[in-house]
């Protein structure tokens, strides 16, 4: 009798000829499914309140003032008026957003001090205003 050798390897055409019968069934079938429509009630439009960020300015001497609308010029004040008039704004509007544009040579401290100020007057919102390095500054 003649021995029969063992076969180490997959015979992969009756997967192939699965493959294809199914890629068919897709292609004939997806062209008929209906897609559903869903009616989703809506509240109708919400405008949310336009508020101007207030630009709070600090020279390179330290010298603080603010703007409260674009266009307008800086009002000089102090420390203590700068935490007045933001604890002020914030009893106001809570969500008011602030800019801090501090030049480029000052101390990095009075740039902490700044936002720990904001902070502790309940400022949610500020960020510090950039500048690109092409603009000639």
């Amino acid at each position: 009798m003649r021995q029969r050798r063992l076969m180490n390897q997959i015979n992969v055409v009756p997967y192939i000829d699965v493959m294809l019968v199914l890629l068919v069934i897709f292609m004939v079938t997806a062209p008929m499914v209906q897609t559903g429509n869903i009616n989703v009630p809506s509240a109708g439009p919400a405008e949310a309140p336009v508020t101007e960020a207030i630009v709070i300015q600090v020279d390179d001497k330290g010298a603080y003032s603010i703007i409260r609308r674009t266009g307008a010029q800086p009002e000089s004040i102090s420390k203590e008026r700068l935490s007045t008039m933001l604890k002020d704004f914030v009893t106001e509007n809570p969500e008011q957003p602030f800019l801090l544009a501090a030049h480029r040579d000052l101390n990095y401290q009075q740039v902490i001090d700044v936002l720990e100020t904001a902070r502790k007057q309940g400022v949610r919102k500020i960020s510090l205003q950039t500048q690109s390095s092409t603009s000639g500054r």
